[in-house]
């Protein structure tokens, strides 16, 4: 099997209005930051694929409002799908680059490398196994732009940036602006509100400034399901199971009837979950003279999301306390996300010499609240909400960079130093213990009434709790030469030590050449490598799922690498993905507002880490090995399993032309992008054959579940007061597999058209209306067999499952 996507995406919204053409023409020679130290140097000059995003004006004309929605329009090869019935996963979106996985690529902020969420994806979603950066946690009334480096750039950054780079900057300017947005999806759910202020005023008499941003934001839940054709009352699972279907639905027909209930009342709540957030963020710089400066910036964000699980049927006895729920339950999980980042640093430039000492802090914390719940083993004294723990993480990186221009060449050294820490804090004893009939924590032997824990999702317990550390220290050289813009050259070379599996050394040789005025080749090659998160190496808990038979709900585990489960199976340590990538490509500039770029390239994986596929073992059920009460039908574990190839190519083309008294924009980006596992590394005595080991779903999720295909034409035309955007996005065939319980269904392509007019009521006060999906268009239909008994109707694949989304917009500057 083999994965391909082609991605044509927006590259950039320009051209609000006609006098800010000149200003357009700037922002296309956009000074890029990301990617080489040598600050000199525009998006065209690069020898890798940059693209530079002015956030500001295409949000102003988007139907998107966060980060990883906006981006999903506007970046080749860039992805982002709303997850549902997920955990955590739909409370944090994944986000993908270049097909690669979400931990795969780096995100800086201002420069500096930003921490990860604690979040480890374990749902079988796009990103399974992996842990990302939540990019909601930034809000986009504070950005400036964006850079996204589409090249491996592990020589210059270090761990994790394998795919690429994303730097986003922060806003510095004086004045200030607000934004608030309404949007309601054409089903009348999901209603969205926004609103954002952002104030910039000037420090000093050095250009120093103080910017500040404030963004409250909310986003409803919605239902995207249909009638379920599961026996409600009955002994079996689904009424096509059933030795007389028909009988079965009427005797469910006759019981609900009985309790002046309707079918609807038993319906699951499937779709995006309930988002709300508050984000305060700062960027500042103090001047003290032309030598010396000093910066900081920051912010903190809260999230708080309420999803749903599986729903428990009132013939479910074991999971279902009947006095409590006589109708079942469908469990609420509740999360609220802390996220935390500051960075403080001083620049001190002497005789072109610049010293940028910096020291860059993140955390953030995942709680876990369910309500809507039982614990069955406690019968009807069960709490019916519990607290069910959290996972934390902490980065605190000191940097050190030194840089300077002589001539033509521009060299740069540096050193950094990064503090982790990773920590899992257990939840009310209710939400893991199992209890006996005498209301006494279960042992070997004991007589129980139900299952233990919070039904939907257990919480973790003492022996899930953990804190784990590690450090790791890293030096790094490169160098530039630019030849009157006609050759660049870049190299660089990284040396990195980790206290808990060694050493790597990676380097980067990157070439522009500039062969006729206008027309370029660029090239490079490189190695790279991902050190194994934290999260990966000691996330581990209990769940409840569907059991290997299908025919109920059961409890399974994730075992950490430090577990004797993990040892007496014979899963080895983690150690670090290691990845060569190559490129080769092209640039043009044919004509006067005519821009063109085409990149080819190659990303070799080689111990790329995922988490297992459940694995069914005898020793899993042994106290002896996961302890008492800890039993469980399956397990997973994070193994250096597969080797991966990557192949694809980058297209990007933008359009200014002078139409009609007004400006048009055409815009035209791509990327095709083809991965196949290479390779798998089992255990030698773990005796499980691959399906169990790494199943055709878990190699569906690297190979095919992203979009085969991606196309999008932009057209942003502003004339006078007005300006008007129509964009039609098209999402490639996907395919899905839903072993072990489903089949391989094919998703046919899609096209969703965004459209949006807006008008300048005053010079300060833009007013924007639109649509997303204008024509509510939807994936296809699961088939029956992947559809748990028809109640997912869709799956969660290309474009997600919102439908139609219409919003109202005031943009205000002062």
């Amino acid at each position: 099997m083999k994965k391909v996507s082609i991605a044509v995406l927006l590259l950039g919204t320009i051209g609000i209005a006609a006098q800010e053409q000149e200003e357009k023409g700037k922002q296309i020679e956009d000074i890029i930051i990301v990617g080489n130290r040598n600050v000199k140097r525009t998006k065209l000059e690069t020898p890798v694929p940059v693209d530079v995003i002015n956030i500001e004006k295409i949000q102003k004309a988007s139907p998107q409002i966060t980060v990883q929605d906006l981006l999903n329009y506007v970046i080749p090869s860039f992805n982002s799908v709303r997850q549902s019935a997920s955990d955590g996963t739909e409370h944090i979106d994944p986000v993908t680059l270049r097909g690669m996985g979400p931990d795969q690529v780096l995100v800086l902020v201002n420069g500096k490398r930003r921490h990860t969420t604690s979040l480890v994806n374990y749902q079988n979603t796009v990103g399974n196994g992996s842990v990302g950066t939540d990019l909601s946690t930034i809000p986009v009334i504070a950005i400036e732009k964006i850079e996204v480096l589409r090249d491996g750039a592990a020589a210059q950054y270090g761990s994790d940036a394998i795919a690429g780079v994303i730097n986003i900057i922060l806003k510095k300017n004086a004045g200030a602006s607000a934004s608030i947005t309404y949007g309601l999806s054409g089903r009348n759910d999901g209603d969205t509100y926004q609103a954002g202020v952002n104030y910039g005023a000037s420090l000093g008499k050095k250009e120093g400034y103080v910017n500040l941003s404030l963004q409250l934001s909310h986003r409803g839940k919605t239902t995207r399901t249909q009638n379920h054709d599961l026996d409600i009352f009955g002994n079996n699972f689904a009424y096509p199971f059933a030795d007389d279907p028909e009988a079965a639905r009427a005797a469910d027909d006759e019981e609900i009837r009985k309790r002046g209930l309707t079918r609807d009342d038993f319906n699951f709540q499937i779709g995006d979950a309930q988002i709300k957030q508050a984000q305060l963020f700062f960027n500042s710089e103090y001047p003290f003279n032309d030598h010396f400066k000093l910066y900081s910036f920051g912010g903190f964000s809260i999230k708080e999301g309420k999803g749903y699980g599986f729903r428990r049927l009132p013939s479910e006895t074991f999971n279902v306390v009947s006095s409590l729920y006589p109708n079942g339950f469908q469990a609420e999980l509740g999360s609220q996300v802390y996220d935390i980042s500051y960075a403080v640093g001083a620049k001190y430039n002497v005789n072109n010499w610049l010293f940028d000492v910096s020291n860059t802090f993140g955390n953030n914390t995942f709680n876990y609240n369910v309500s809507n719940t039982n614990n069955a083993s406690l019968g009807a004294k069960s709490p019916t909400r519990f607290y069910a723990g959290a996972h934390s993480f902490l980065q605190n990186t000191l940097n050190l960079d030194v840089s300077k221009n002589i001539n033509r060449f521009n060299i740069a050294f540096g050193g950094e130093f990064r503090f982790e820490q990773y920590q899992i804090k257990s939840g009310d004893p209710a939400s893991y213990t199992q209890y006996d009939v005498n209301g006494n924590v279960a042992g070997t032997g004991s007589t129980v009434i139900g299952a233990g824990g919070s039904q939907s999702f257990i919480g973790f317990s003492p022996d899930n709790a953990l804190k784990k550390d590690r450090h790791s220290t890293a030096v790094y050289a490169d160098i530039s030469y630019d030849l009157d813009k006609k050759l660049n050259i870049d190299a660089a070379a990284r040396f990195e030590n980790y206290s808990d599996f060694g050493n790597t050394l990676n380097g980067k040789l990157a070439v522009r050449y500039e062969f006729l005025k206008n027309y370029a080749v660029r090239a490079a090659v490189g190695t790279g490598f991902r050190a194994p998160s934290l999260q990966q190496q000691y996330f581990n808990n209990s769940y409840a799922d569907i059991s290997t038979s299908g025919s109920t709900i059961v409890t399974k585990g994730i075992f950490n690498n430090d577990s004797k489960a993990a040892q007496v199976l014979g899963f080895d340590k983690l150690k670090q993905e290691t990845s060569v990538n190559g490129s080769l490509g092209f640039t043009l500039k044919p004509a006067k507002g005519l821009f063109i770029t085409l990149d080819g390239y190659i990303i070799k994986v080689k111990d790329r880490i995922v988490i297992t596929s459940n694995i069914t073992d005898s020793r899993l059920s042994d106290p002896d090995v996961v302890g008492v009460g800890k039993e469980v039908e399956s397990g997973r574990f994070f193994a250096n399993a597969i080797d991966t190839e990557t192949k694809g190519v980058d297209l990007v083309i933008s359009y200014d032309w002078k139409l009609g008294g007004g400006n048009l924009n055409v815009n035209l980006a791509g990327n095709y992008t083809e991965t196949k596992i290479t390779d798998f590394h089992f255990p030698e005595n773990l005796g499980t054959p691959q399906n169990e080991f790494f199943g055709p779903d878990q190699i569906n999720i690297i190979e095919t579940l992203s979009p085969k295909t991606k196309a999008s034409l932009g057209l942003n035309y502003g004339i006078g007061k007005f300006n008007f955007l129509v964009r039609n996005t098209y999402f490639g065939k996907v395919i899905r597999d839903g072993y072990p319980f489903g089949s391989v269904q094919e998703f046919s392509p899609k096209v969703i058209t965004d459209v949006s007019v807006g008008y300048d009521i005053t010079k300060n006060i833009n007013f924007t209306v639109g649509a997303n999906n204008v024509f509510d268009v939807f994936p296809d239909r699961q088939i029956y067999e992947n559809s748990y008994y028809g109640v997912f109707k869709y799956a969660p694949v290309q474009m997600g499952t919102l439908g139609s989304y219409f919003f109202g917009r005031l943009n205000f500057n002062f």
